[in-house]
């Protein structure tokens, strides 16, 4: 599992769908600030999805995999976008490395290649994007 440096805040994301996604993010956080708790940046995430026409699903059960077997428990994103990029939303003061596992084991689990971060508690949006690589 790898981390691309240059999709972090401030960078340019390296494909048209992420850098949509993180666009309509930016235009929550404009509106709403931070401050809020994470169903509500759900929330408006979902107005803005649909008015800029990124397709999405929200909290869609995805299975989890265990040595090739599908377990009971399943996963459940915020948002599964353009059915190949898992978005996980937080509204913390601060990202640590506990949430940036939590993104990397989603990719694993689910076979998902992209994932992304996005941090609302703060002053200004965070994000950071993942791949997965192959040989992960």
């Amino acid at each position: 599992m790898s981390q691309m440096d240059a999709d972090e805040e401030g960078g340019k994301p390296g494909d048209p769908q992420t850098y949509a996604i993180i666009g309509a993010a930016m235009e929550v956080h404009r509106q709403l600030g931070h401050g809020f708790a994470e169903p509500v940046y759900q929330d408006a995430l979902e107005v803005e999805f649909t008015e800029r026409g990124i397709s999405f699903r929200r909290e869609l059960e995805i299975p989890v995999l265990y040595k090739g077997q599908h377990l009971k428990s399943k996963y459940k994103p915020d948002f599964l976008c353009f059915d190949s990029i898992v978005v996980e939303l937080k509204a913390l003061a601060k990202l640590t490395t506990c949430e940036y596992a939590q993104v990397i084991n989603y990719l694993k689990a689910t076979g998902y290649s992209r994932g992304l971060l996005v941090n609302f508690g703060t002053s200004r949006l965070e994000y950071k994007r993942f791949i997965r690589s192959s040989s992960s």
